[in-house]
């Protein structure tokens, strides 16, 4: 199993059947983190991008089983932030050292094309990149968010089994979302994607069918977790996903895509103290901690145990400085694209 995994790290490929087996046993876990770690200092260095997000609304129309701020969760306390409040936060983390925010919300209709290309040309004049990650839109939304200047969008396609997927999304298309994300390959964004590890009913074959979709994709960022119940939600009262089972499939993420960005994520922490420091060190190469000022964090809940809801973005930035400074690395200083490898 080592040499297929060096075999893996030397040529970025491996056998959907030699996948299943290291997802299957932890005998190789830490030779796997390390490899993956290996291959990420390789093709990416020791620099750690630091993106801002921004949770502007979580209203949402959809209905995913998992989903904390799913339409039907009653318990839900929505809000939705101004285009001034939006910009306000923007130019806060800029003037902070953000290179980069993600915009991201629930499937809100109040914002439409015109709303957000505004919000959209406004954060641009600050010189940072802007990620969005707003859910299913047409092409022609994607196409004027993109002319009016956002750089990335991150659309994860929660799994690649197309029952499960069904299953677990009422009234959503499984051929849509695909399509979706290839309308953003082909208009020129840095496209993003990714799981939920530890669903119910999601096999290890399934998973690695979603780590060879990555690859045959070529996903310029891949965000991954495990999945956390969420209360008042139809899953609920299932089992958690795995801590482990998430990282080792960022790391043979990282081995077959060396050089994407792949983030460290909170929902990591949610499940460890030191969450983000295992996923940097097994080939996450991003951090994206929350700048959403005032009581609106702890709103946002797609899942319990969100980490820093309590904590103001200056305290957020610094800590995140700390945390990758403590393990070796620096923070980023340019907008972190793909291309700009090291």
């Amino acid at each position: 199993m080592k040499r297929n995994i060096d075999k893996a790290a030397e040529n970025h490929f491996i056998e959907k059947s030699d996948i299943v087996k290291i997802l299957e046993t932890n005998e190789f876990d830490e030779y796997l983190f390390h490899t993956a770690d290996a291959v990420r200092k390789e093709y990416k260095g020791d620099t750690v991008h630091i993106r801002g997000i921004i949770e502007f609304s979580n209203i949402c129309k959809q209905n995913c089983k998992y989903c904390g701020i799913r339409k039907d969760n009653p318990l839900t306390e929505r809000y939705r932030l101004s285009s001034d409040e939006i910009l306000l936060f923007a130019k806060h983390a800029a003037d902070k050292g953000f290179k980069t925010i993600v915009l991201q919300s629930g499937e809100d209709g109040f914002f439409s094309a015109g709303n957000m290309t505004e919000i959209i040309k406004n954060i641009k004049r600050l010189d940072i990149a802007i990620t969005l990650s707003i859910g299913e839109k047409n092409t022609e939304e994607y196409r004027a968010y993109k002319e009016a200047g956002a750089d990335r969008y991150l659309l994860r396609i929660e799994t690649t089994d197309k029952n499960l997927y069904k299953s677990l999304h009422p009234n959503m298309s499984f051929e849509n979302r695909l399509r979706c994300l290839n309308d953003l390959k082909e208009l020129g964004y840095e496209a993003g994607t990714g799981i939920l590890v530890g669903l119910p009913n999601q096999s290890l074959d399934s998973i690695a069918e979603d780590i060879l979709f990555f690859k045959k994709f070529d996903a310029d960022m891949i965000g991954l977790g495990p999945f956390i119940p969420a209360p008042n939600t139809p899953l609920a009262d299932e089992k958690g996903g795995s801590l482990t089972l998430a990282l080792k499939v960022m790391a043979l993420t990282r081995i077959l895509l060396p050089d994407i960005n792949i983030p460290a994520t909170t929902a990591m922490e949610a499940l460890h103290p030191n969450g983000r420091i295992m996923a940097l060190n097994s080939g996450a190469n991003v951090i994206m901690p929350n700048v959403t000022e005032g009581t609106y964090k702890e709103k946002y809940l797609l899942y319990p145990g969100k980490i820093s809801v309590n904590t103001s973005a200056n305290q957020n930035y610094e800590t995140t400085v700390k945390l990758i400074e403590s393990i070796g690395r620096h923070a980023g200083i340019t907008h972190g694209f793909r291309k700009d490898c090291k």
